[in-house]
């Protein structure tokens, strides 16, 4: 009896686990055109501050592997709404758009991201994650008009992120 009621306390356990996550392939996920240079990023140095963003500049279309400095030597165009903790990283890249559209913003982790336009932090019209296996994790949509922007990453963990700036294909 016992061991009937062992087994049936396991079943139940396993009947409310969330279901596990299927192993990606050893060959890369295919990605859509405006993602594909996701797997061949740039290395990029992110600027610690608005007014050097001049040698932080991302290419609309190619990704980039950006070097970001520790959130303490942080000094942000405006304040982040999660600007992270005295462990996590941080940094700024310029972007420019030659075309309205809608633009996305595609990165690797966790961090918080602004886009930045006259001293303002953009609303995101659409946000969601990558396509499985990617290893994107984080996509923001923003409509923007020609110019150029400030692209804010706060309060990730790791020293470096990927990120890539691309054009939305019309539907």
């Amino acid at each position: 009896m016992a061991m009937f009621l062992i087994s049936l306390a396991l079943a139940a356990v396993a009947a409310e686990a969330p279901p596990t996550q299927a192993a990606c392939p050893a060959t890369s996920v295919g990605l859509p055109a405006e993602l594909a240079s996701w797997s061949t990023p740039q290395p990029l140095a992110a600027a610690k501050s608005a007014d050097a963003t001049s040698g932080a500049t991302l290419t609309l279309g190619q990704a980039a592997d950006l070097a970001l400095s520790p959130t303490p030597d942080m000094r942000y165009a405006i304040r982040p709404s999660r600007p992270g903790g005295s462990v996590s990283h941080g940094g700024m890249a310029q972007f420019t758009v030659a075309k309205a559209g809608t633009y996305r913003v595609v990165i690797d982790g966790a961090a918080w991201l602004d886009v930045i336009a006259d001293a303002k932090s953009l609303e995101s019209v659409s946000h969601g994650h990558g396509p499985d296996c990617s290893g994107i994790r984080k996509m923001v949509d923003f409509k923007l008009v020609p110019g150029r922007y400030l692209l804010q990453i706060a309060g990730n963990g790791a020293p470096k992120v990927r990120v890539l700036v691309t054009s939305v294909p019309a539907a």
